[in-house]
């Protein structure tokens, strides 16, 4: 056999072993984006117009949070938050307004303790979607009703959603690198 023909078929076979190879790397890396952002993925595949920009919305994500000192708390501390949570939710039978607008401060809070930037809504979201991409949609639930409540437009069933929508991600943030908190 020429050295033509040879070359004739190894490079087409070269080319279409590095194609299936590339197609399988970015598959897997889809898979893996979207097992660990969950419906967050979805909402960033709309936000950005397709797979592609959301993989590299999600992947920048990813860098951005690898960077950030994200700490577990100290058994005191989670035992404060806890006491403070359970604070807020006995305010939320007399003032439900004013227990929404602190279990949002107390999020934020435990938030910044665990080394999250609390400075900008939407970087918040994305950063807590990166470890949180299943719980970071109570957070939009539940800023939203406490918008609304400052308004004095969000109804009691409204303020009571925030409350669980809060209380879901306060629990993951308040277990992560500890014991899950009980919940009473």
């Amino acid at each position: 056999m020429s050295t033509g023909t040879l070359l004739a078929i190894i490079i087409p076979v070269v080319v279409v072993v590095a194609a299936l190879v590339a197609l399988g790397w970015y598959t897997a890396r889809r898979r893996r984006l979207r097992e660990r952002f969950g419906p967050e993925y979805e909402r960033t595949v709309e936000d950005a117009g397709s797979q592609s920009a959301a993989d590299r919305e999600l992947s920048a994500r990813e860098k951005r949070h690898d960077a950030l000192d994200i700490k577990p708390l100290s058994p005191s501390a989670r035992d404060r938050y806890a006491h403070d949570w359970q604070k807020v939710q006995g305010e939320f039978v007399d003032h439900p307004e004013d227990a929404v607008q602190e279990a949002d401060l107390l999020v934020t809070s435990l938030m910044r303790e665990r080394g999250y930037p609390t400075d900008n809504l939407t970087q918040k979201l994305q950063d807590l979607s990166v470890e949180h991409g299943r719980t970071v949609e109570h957070y939009r639930a539940a800023h939203d009703v406490n918008e609304r409540s400052r308004r004095h437009t969000a109804s009691t069933e409204q303020l009571r959603g925030a409350m669980v929508h809060y209380r879901a991600l306060f629990d993951e943030l308040l277990s992560d690198g500890g014991p899950r908190h009980a919940r009473t």
